[in-house]
C-alpha cells in the first residue's frame, strides 16, 4: 500500500469542495515525477490533502477511489488521473512550517521539492503528521 500526499490550491478546489462533491477526479498534473507518483497508487491506498497557496498546511484524508487511467480531457496517454474520495478532516491542519522544523522530515518531499503536486509519504512520515494533527 502507498501513503500519497496531493496538492491543491484551496482557491480553485479545496477539502471542502472534495467534500461536497462526493468523489473526485484528481486530474491537471502534468509534472512528469508527479505523474510517475500518480501511475503509481491504487485503489484503496490513503492519501494526505494539502492546501497550498496562503494556507500551506496538511488539512485533510482522503481516499484513491479508482486504479490510475488515462485523462479522458487530456487527449494524450501520457496522462493519467485517479479518482479520489474524502475521508475526514484532521482535527487540527499540520502546517508546512511545523513539518518543517522536524529533524525526522528533511527528507519528506513536501521538505524538499515544494513544488511537487504529488508525492509518496513514507509509514514514518504518515504516523508522524496524524500526530502533529491529534495535538500530541
Amino acid at each position: 500500500m502507498g501513503r500519497w500526499l496531493l496538492k491543491t490550491e484551496p482557491s480553485g478546489f479545496s477539502y471542502d469542495d472534495l467534500v461536497k462533491e462526493g468523489k473526485s477526479r484528481w486530474d491537471g498534473v502534468t509534472n512528469n515525477t508527479a505523474l510517475l507518483h500518480l501511475r503509481a497508487m491504487k485503489k484503496g491506498d490513503p492519501a494526505l490533502i494539502y492546501h497550498s497557496g496562503k494556507e500551506k498546511q496538511i488539512v485533510g484524508l482522503a481516499e484513491i477511489a479508482s486504479d490510475p487511467y488515462a485523462d479522458p480531457r487530456a487527449g494524450n496517454p501520457r496522462f493519467v488521473v485517479v479518482d479520489i474520495v474524502p475521508k475526514r478532516l484532521l482535527a487540527h491542519p499540520v502546517p508546512l512550517d511545523s513539518v518543517r522544523k522536524l529533524k525526522e522530515m528533511k527528507s519528506f518531499d513536501l521538505v524538499r521539492q515544494t513544488r511537487l503536486s504529488v508525492m509518496p509519504v513514507s509509514e514514518a512520515q504518515w504516523e508522524k503528521i496524524l500526530s502533529m494533527s491529534a495535538g500530541s
